[in-house]
């Protein structure tokens, strides 16, 4: 019988992360930081290329990200390597330093066999360390635990001590239930009385007062109602509005478990096309009380921007994750433990625990050697002081939460083939390389770039596919096309335009060819009505496949699933809806932007399962399906209901 549920915490282990620091490196490292200067210490202490460890789910996982992200480079998904047995000993790569205040960089160096040829990509190192830490928290993010409460059942001097009514139900006297819905039980020796949790099916209610608003609350939640004018409907105040938010939250996460998460571990797809997107919205900066609200020194910005990362799937429009850059269960403390006992404020960025952080390590007084001088140390730390009066928490790197996101999405899904589908945000295309790069290097997967004009207004757009549906029946008329499917006609115009266009070009060095992208997007022949005429690449070699296959891939290329849900995400949640125009008419007014993105999380994946489960798309003329039953999850339309009340 399934117990109740909360929320999972950083404490439960969902992912353990193993320190990959000896007991003898912390001792040297508290010994080397004050007779070394910075540049000397980071270069003693580089992890630039050192794998780190962790578990999940009962399975180890080492992951090392430090590596080349050019699909089209020799060195491409490779580890670092020394040549040992070449002359000089070079090495596979190296870093370059960019200047003060800059990010180093990961340098391909040529390949000193001479049978291949590296092109000296340049790509941004990450701590694979942090990697893990964000990998843990949005793992721990998706997960409920059983609430399992340490009972006594009897006195300090009961003779019958051992026994519980679970196992000895004879032993105890059941005397009906407490008014919160827990089993009473007395034992029949001592007569101590126990209350016991009940189990989810007997209590869904349990320790929850003003149950009956929780249909209503969902709908308001959902259809964009300002937290205050929810309380005032509901006669509730704000902190049981989150509360509710909370306890809703924790049922969505309980229905997913169930009805996506189960079902996909036994699903096997031969393809699937990916839509990864960023959705930027700005978190209202507030001030925690008591350090000094009204007061306009010592402020840092009151809007932050903030990332958003959506994953949905091209063919069926289900949305698989939805993550925020932000972590409001890390402290300035706890980073500032972390600086002192791992002495992180001489490190490289990619060798820090917290490299992942706005804040990757506390402030520390400048030792004997040190290059940084007083005042940047004072500069640096009234900034970081200024944090703590704000809300708990700090903004994630948009980058780490993407290579995050992807790791968990592949652990998830089983395919044979994937496709990807983007703009062109390094931080995503890294990141896809980075986490999928053995598909990549065995052409199991491709990457694909949506190239679309933002600023191009609805009237141009549907002109321009009208216009393009029109240009395609007369083509089709003139080479004597007699396919009806406008759809079939652009494939085919495509596949023959593709007979002269190629994505990546050969080039020479005067020993080897090789190939380069050739950064030459191709107009995809059928835009939509929404964004008109676009542009579409590949970053990966699609050599071994036939134009008329290429062309039916190109067709598929879109950014519609994560599109749809960002734009029901401004339309449906208050909290995270387009800014309002100022009153005096000068600036943009956030006046319902969340200032605590932890609620903006669990709002978001209400919505997503909302979404997924529960708003179903026309698909025929008489048929209408969820995104859920388009993927296979389930073979019906859920209701809210269904969703807060399932057994």
């Amino acid at each position: 019988m399934a117990k109740l549920k909360r929320l999972a915490q950083p404490t439960d282990d969902i992912v353990v992360v193993k320190d990959p620091l000896s007991s003898q490196e912390l001792l040297d490292r508290q010994l080397d930081y004050p007779l070394l200067n910075p540049r000397r210490f980071a270069r003693r202490y580089n992890k630039l290329f050192d794998p780190i460890e962790f578990t999940y789910k009962g399975e180890n996982h080492i992951l090392q990200f430090n590596y080349c992200t050019n699909p089209y480079c020799s060195w491409f998904g490779l580890p670092q390597k020394k040549f040992d047995e070449i002359k000089n000993k070079p090495s596979r790569y190296k870093l370059s330093s960019r200047g003060k205040d800059k990010d180093d960089a990961i340098v391909c160096n040529p390949d000193p066999t001479e049978l291949t040829r590296s092109h000296k990509c340049t790509v941004t190192p990450i701590s694979n360390w942090s990697v893990a830490e964000e990998i843990k928290r949005l793992a721990t993010l998706d997960k409920v635990k059983d609430i399992e409460p340490e009972y006594i059942f009897h006195k300090d001097d009961c003779s019958n001590g051992e026994a519980n009514p679970f196992d000895n139900p004879k032993e105890f006297y059941q005397r009906g239930k407490s008014s919160g819905g827990s089993k009473k039980w007395q034992c029949k020796s001592c007569k101590k009385m126990t209350n016991v949790l009940p189990a989810r099916r007997e209590s869904f209610s349990f320790n929850q007062k003003r149950n009956e608003i929780m249909p209503r609350f969902a709908k308001m939640l959902i259809n964009r109602t300002p937290v205050t004018r929810t309380c005032e409907a509901l006669n509730i105040s704000p902190l049981t509005y989150y509360r509710k938010l909370e306890w809703l939250y924790r049922r969505c996460l309980e229905f997913l478990e169930r009805h996506e998460q189960k079902p996909l571990k036994s699903m096997q797809f031969d393809s699937l096309w990916l839509n990864t997107d960023k959705l930027l919205y700005y978190l209202n900066n507030v001030r925690q009380k008591g350090h000094g609200g009204f007061r306009y020194d010592n402020l840092e910005d009151k809007q932050l921007q903030t990332h958003i990362i959506v994953t949905g799937d091209i063919d069926t429009g289900y949305i698989f994750r939805s993550d925020i850059a932000y972590d409001w269960d890390v402290s300035l403390k706890g980073v500032d433990d972390d600086t002192r006992y791992y002495r992180e404020d001489h490190l490289h960025e990619f060798s820090k625990k917290n490299a992942r952080l706005r804040f990757s390590h506390s402030p520390q007084p400048p030792t004997e050697n040190d290059t940084q001088t007083m005042a940047e140390y004072h500069a640096y730390r009234d900034e970081f002081m200024r944090r703590k009066n704000y809300i708990n928490g700090l903004h994630v790197k948009s980058g780490y939460t993407v290579t995050a996101h992807l790791w968990l999405l592949k652990q998830m899904l089983q395919s044979q083939k994937w496709r990807f589908v983007s703009d062109e945000d390094e931080t995503i295309m890294n990141a896809f390389y980075r986490v999928f790069n053995d598909e990549f290097i065995s052409s199991k997967a491709h990457h694909f770039l949506a190239k679309i004009d933002r600023n191009k207004n609805l009237p141009d757009a549907y002109q321009e596919h009208i216009q393009a549906i029109k240009h395609l029946k007369d083509w089709a008329e003139m080479n004597g096309v007699n396919e009806g499917s406008v759809r079939k006609i652009a494939s085919i115009k495509l596949a023959m335009d593709l007979k002269k266009h190629s994505f990546h070009k050969v080039m020479s060095d005067g020993s080897l060819n090789f190939k380069v992208w050739a950064k030459n997007p191709i107009e995809h022949p059928l835009p939509p009505t929404d964004k008109g005429y676009f542009s579409v690449d590949c970053t990966t070699d699609l050599s071994d496949f036939d134009t008329e296959h290429i062309a039916n891939m190109l067709l598929k290329i879109s950014d519609r699933p994560t599109n749809n849900f960002m734009q029901q995400i401004r339309r449906r949640l208050s909290i995270l809806e387009r800014p309002l125009v100022t009153a005096r008419g000068k600036g943009k007014s956030y006046i319902y932007a969340n200032f605590n993105p932890k609620y903006a999380q669990m709002a978001l994946t209400i919505l997503r399962t909302y979404y997924n489960f529960c708003l179903a798309n026309k698909v025929s003329k008489k048929k209408r399906l969820t995104p859920a039953q388009k993927l296979g999850l389930t073979d019906k339309q859920f209701t809210l209901n269904d969703i807060l009340y399932f057994k």
